[in-house]
C-alpha cells in the first residue's frame, strides 16, 4: 500500500535546492515517421496568439471568513485506461462546461513537453518521458490535492528517456514498454516501477510459445484489465540506420500476463477473429465493461497511418473478436496524438492533430494541411453514442480552455479530468517545436453524495462534524434544520431568536434518526429509566486517523461549556505494538421519562418577521475541507424552502442573511452536499445530533491500549471538564451477536469494567466475543464513559486497529 513513500519529496541537492531535471540529449527530436515529428504540408497560418492566465472563476458571492472555496483538487486515467459501467451521471451541457486552469502550485515544474505518458495513483498524477530539444528520462509527481510538483528519488534499474511510449497502472505499480529513445531508435523494453518505493526493476517477459515477441516501437497503445497488458500496433522503424528512417505501420496484437505484485509472466499472440483494424501508430485504446455485462472490450480510436483517421474499433476480450460498432452522433474528425480517457460509460477524445482543408473541401487526407485542435467529445460506451463538447470551429475569445494542442497528456480521478503541456498548435520555432506550460483540469459532472454527517464533538450550543472526504471537489455546502420553530425578528442583533413552543421531548426514538451504527444497550441504573448507546461511526481513509464518533438522541447530554474553537480532541497514538484511535463525542446518556427541556422563554419578539418551517433547510456554509465547527446558521428569507441554488448558480451571499446560534438540549438534522465545477451534488442522507445540557461530565481522553500477558491494559485521562466529582467510569466493548448477523452495523456493547479507576484489563475470554469493525479498516471497538452526581457524560469511542493478513485471531 501507499504510505509515507508517496508523499510529496523532491530531489534535493547539498545546498537544499531542486536539482534541475535531467534529460537525454540527442542530435534532433522528430522527422519523417516520428511520434515527435510535426506534420508535413503546406505552410501553416498563425492561430491565434497567447492569451491571459485564465484562473478559476471569481463569480462566487462573498462568504465569511471561515467558508472558504479552494483552487484546485483531485485526478487519475492515461493512455490505455479502464472503465466500468456503475453509477455514471450526465456530463455537462457544451456550453455548461467549466474549464479551471491551475495557477497557483509549487515545487519544481517539469520541462513543457509532448509524447510524455501519464497515469495517476489517487491523487497523485505520474508523468514520464516525452521531451522537446531531448527526451526527457526524469520521473515527475504532481499533487492534485496539494497542487504541489516533486521529483521522486528513484532507485533501480532506471529506464532511459523515452517518448511516445505504453504506460498503464496497476495499483502502485507502473509499467513502461516501447517508445523512441532517440531519433530513430526505438525499443521493446519493458520496465516496472514500484511506486511505494519508488523503485524502478527492468523484467523480461518469456516471449509467445509460437511467433516473435513485439519489435521496438513507438505510438502504440498499451491497455490494461485485470492481470493483462494488451499492446496493439504502433511504428516500427525497418531501418538499421538510425539515420535513415523507414516507417512501418503495425497492426499486431500482443497479451501480457502479469504476476500478481510484481513481475511478469509472458507475451502471448492471441488468435483473433473478424477484420482486424488497419495498421496506425499515435491512436488511443481504452477498456471499458458494462455494468451487466462480464465481457470487457477494448475500443480503438483514430491514429495515423499516412494519413489521420477516424474509425473507432471494438475487440471483445472474451471472444477475442473485432468489430466496427455503428454510432450515432457526430463523429470527430480524424486525428492522431490525441488523448482517450474513460469516467463512467463515457469515452473523453481531447485534441490532437486534425484536417485543415482550408478553403478548398474537396482536398484529400494526404495533401491537406493539419493543425493542432482543442476539440473535445464523449462517446457513451452504452448506446454508442458520440456528443460534441467543443467543435473545431467553436472560438475560444476568453482563453477559457485549453489551447489547441497535441501529444498531451490526460488523466482522470473521480470524474475530473487533468490535461498537461503537448505540442502548442499555435506556435512555432525554427529548431524546436513550441510546448504549452499549462495545466488545466474539467469537471464532467457533479459529484457524488458524500457520507452522512458524523460527530465529532458536541457542547452546549456548539458542533464540530466532519462526513468522508469525496475527490476532486472544490467545497461542501453544510446545511441543518431542526424541529423546533423559530422567529425571525427584523432586529440587526445577531443573537438567537426565542424558541415557539420549543418542547424537547426526551422520548425521540431512534427510529426517527438515520444515524449509522444506531445501538442500543441496557446498562444498570438505580432508577427504571435505561442508559442508551445510540451512535454513527466515522470512516475515514486508510492514511488517516480513523474516528468512529456518536451523538445520543437522549436528554440530558454531557456537557462542553466552552463556547470557543479551541477543541480537545484525542488523536490517533502509536504505542510500540499496536495502533489506536480516539474518539471522542460518543454519547452515553440516561433516558429521563418525564424530562421536557425549555431553556428558553415563549416570549413572542416585538418584531415578528416570519416563522421557519422544519421542514426548510438553512446554511451553515460552504467549507474547503471535510470538518466544520457548527455554532450559527442562516435563517432563510420569508418564503424560500431552501437557500443554495443547484447547479452552476452561485451560492448565496451569506453577508445579506440573519444567522441563528444553535441552542443546548436541541436535536438538529444535518446533510452535506460537494461542490464541483459541475455545481451541487445530491445531499447526504440525514443525521441527527442533539446539543449537551450543562453539569454532565466530559468524555475521557487519551486513551491508550498496550498487550499484556492477560490480554489487553486500556487506560485513560480523566475528562478535562469533569463538571463536579467523578463518581465511575464504565468501558463498554462492541460484540459480536446474532442480532449483527442481519444487520452489521447494528453494533452492542457489553460493560467490561465499572470503577473509580482510569484503567483496567480486558481479558482474552472477552476479546474472543468481539466484533471487528470494517467500517473503515479492521478494528475493535471500544467506547469509555464518566460519571458524576447528574450522571454519565459523553463517551469516548476507540477503534484498535487489526491486521487484515491475520486470521488466527483479532488481537494476537
Amino acid at each position: 500500500m501507499l504510505q509515507v513513500d508517496l508523499k510529496d519529496k523532491a530531489v534535493t541537492s547539498s545546498q537544499n535546492t531542486p536539482l534541475k531535471a535531467t534529460e537525454r540529449r540527442v542530435g534532433r527530436v522528430g522527422g519523417r515517421g516520428s511520434i515527435l515529428a510535426e506534420p508535413r504540408g503546406p505552410r501553416r497560418h498563425r492561430l491565434g496568439g497567447r492569451g491571459p492566465r485564465v484562473t478559476c472563476r471569481a463569480s462566487r458571492a462573498q462568504l465569511e471568513a471561515a467558508l472558504v472555496l479552494p483552487t484546485s483538487r483531485g485526478a487519475r486515467g492515461a493512455r490505455g485506461i479502464v472503465g466500468r459501467g456503475a453509477g455514471v451521471g450526465k456530463m455537462a451541457a457544451p456550453s455548461l462546461l467549466n474549464w479551471r486552469r491551475v495557477s497557483s502550485f509549487t515545487g519544481p515544474v517539469p520541462r513543457a513537453r509532448h509524447g510524455h505518458r501519464a497515469v495517476a495513483i489517487r491523487e497523485l498524477m505520474i508523468i514520464f518521458g516525452g521531451g522537446n530539444e531531448g527526451i526527457a528520462d526524469e520521473l515527475h509527481v504532481y499533487n492534485t490535492v496539494t497542487n504541489q510538483w516533486f521529483l521522486p528519488a528513484v532507485r533501480g534499474d532506471i529506464p532511459p528517456g523515452c517518448a511516445a511510449h505504453g504506460f498503464v497502472c496497476d495499483g502502485t505499480r507502473i509499467l513502461v514498454f516501447g517508445g523512441m529513445v532517440e531519433y530513430g531508435r526505438y525499443s521493446n523494453e519493458l520496465y516496472e516501477l514500484q511506486a511505494s518505493r519508488w523503485l524502478w526493476k527492468k523484467v523480461k517477459p518469456q516471449p509467445p510459445p509460437s511467433g516473435f515477441p513485439p519489435c521496438p516501437r513507438l505510438g502504440h497503445s498499451f491497455s490494461l484489465y485485470g492481470n493483462k497488458c494488451y499492446l496493439f500496433g504502433g511504428l516500427a522503424n525497418e531501418s538499421e540506420d538510425s539515420n535513415n528512417n523507414v516507417p512501418r505501420y503495425l497492426n499486431d496484437f500482443y497479451e501480457l500476463e502479469l504476476q500478481h505484485g510484481s513481475g511478469v509472466v509472458g507475451w502471448s499472440i492471441p488468435a483473433t477473429k473478424g477484420v482486424v483494424p488497419s495498421p496506425r501508430e499515435s491512436h488511443t485504446a481504452i477498456i471499458y465493461c458494462k455494468k451487466d455485462s462480464a465481457s470487457p472490450k477494448m475500443y480503438v480510436f483514430g491514429g495515423m497511418c499516412g494519413a489521420r483517421l477516424d474509425d473507432l474499433w471494438q475487440l471483445d476480450l472474451e471472444t477475442m473478436s473485432w468489430s466496427k460498432p455503428e454510432t450515432k452522433g457526430t463523429v470527430p474528425l480524424p486525428r492522431s496524438l490525441h488523448t482517450a480517457s474513460v469516467i463512467g460509460n463515457k469515452m473523453y477524445i481531447f485534441g490532437g492533430w486534425v484536417p485543415h482543408k482550408g478553403e478548398n473541401p474537396e482536398t484529400s487526407p494526404h495533401d491537406c494541411e493539419w493543425r493542432c485542435t482543442s476539440s473535445f467529445s464523449c462517446l457513451n460506451l452504452d448506446t454508442a453514442e458520440w456528443t460534441t463538447l467543443v467543435s473545431d470551429s467553436q472560438e475560444d475569445k476568453k482563453n477559457s480552455r485549453p489551447r489547441p494542442r497535441a501529444g498531451h497528456c490526460a488523466v482522470a480521478i473521480g470524474t475530473r479530468l487533468y490535461f498537461w503541456s503537448g505540442r502548442d498548435g499555435y506556435k512555432k520555432a525554427l529548431n524546436s517545436q513550441v510546448c504549452c506550460k499549462d495545466l488545466w483540469y474539467l469537471d464532467t459532472e457533479k459529484p457524488p453524495a458524500p457520507s452522512q454527517v458524523q460527530l465529532i464533538k458536541a457542547t452546549t450550543n456548539s458542533f464540530h462534524v466532519k462526513w468522508d472526504e469525496v475527490p476532486t471537489v472544490e467545497g461542501y455546502l453544510l446545511q441543518l434544520n431542526t424541529d423546533l420553530t423559530y422567529q425571525a425578528t427584523s432586529s440587526d442583533s445577531s443573537a438567537a431568536p426565542s424558541v415557539l413552543g420549543g418542547r424537547m421531548d426526551p422520548h425521540r426514538q431512534g427510529s426517527n434518526s438515520t444515524l449509522h451504527n444506531s445501538v442500543s444497550d441496557t446498562v444498570n441504573s438505580t432508577k427504571t429509566e435505561h442508559t442508551a448507546v445510540r451512535g454513527t461511526s466515522l470512516r475515514s481513509k486508510p492514511d488517516s486517523r480513523a474516528v468512529d464518533s456518536s451523538a445520543a438522541l437522549h436528554s440530558p447530554l454531557a456537557p462542553n461549556t466552552s463556547n470557543n474553537s479551541s477543541w480537545v480532541t484525542d488523536m490517533l497514538r502509536k504505542n510500540e505494538v499496536d495502533e489506536i484511535c480516539a474518539l471522542p463525542a460518543t454519547k452515553i446518556s440516561r433516558v429521563e421519562v418525564h424530562a421536557a427541556a425549555t431553556p428558553f422563554s415563549k416570549e413572542t419578539p416585538s418584531n415578528p418577521v416570519a416563522i421557519l418551517k422544519a421542514e426548510q433547510w438553512c446554511d451553515v456554509g460552504i467549507f474547503k475541507n471535510n470538518t466544520a465547527l457548527v455554532s450559527q446558521f442562516y435563517l432563510l428569507p420569508k418564503g424560500k424552502q431552501s437557500m443554495s441554488k443547484v447547479g452552476n448558480a452561485d451560492v448565496p451571499d451569506y453577508s445579506l442573511l440573519k444567522k441563528q446560534d444553535l441552542v443546548p438540549g436541541t436535536v438538529y438534522k444535518f446533510r452535506v452536499a460537494a461542490i464541483n465545477g459541475c455545481g451541487i451534488g445530491p445531499f447526504s442522507k440525514v443525521s441527527e445530533f442533539k446539543t449537551c445540557i450543562p453539569g454532565f461530565p466530559g468524555a475521557p481522553s487519551t486513551v491508550r491500549i498496550s498487550k499484556n500477558v492477560d490480554g489487553i491494559h486500556l487506560s485513560w485521562e480523566p475528562p478535562t471538564s469533569p463538571s463536579g466529582n467523578i463518581l465511575e467510569y464504565s468501558a463498554y466493548l462492541a460484540i459480536r451477536t446474532a442480532q449483527m448477523q442481519d444487520n452489521p452495523s447494528q453494533l452492542v456493547f457489553m460493560r467490561i469494567y465499572c470503577g473509580l479507576k482510569t484503567s483496567c484489563t480486558v481479558t482474552a475470554g472477552q476479546l474472543a466475543n468481539a466484533h471487528i469493525d470494517y467500517t473503515s479498516r479492521p478494528a475493535i471497538v471500544f467506547r469509555i464513559s464518566a460519571k458524576n452526581e447528574k450522571g454519565y457524560g459523553p463517551a469516548t469511542q476507540v477503534r484498535w486497529l487489526q491486521d487484515q493478513e491475520k486470521d488466527v485471531g483479532p488481537w494476537f
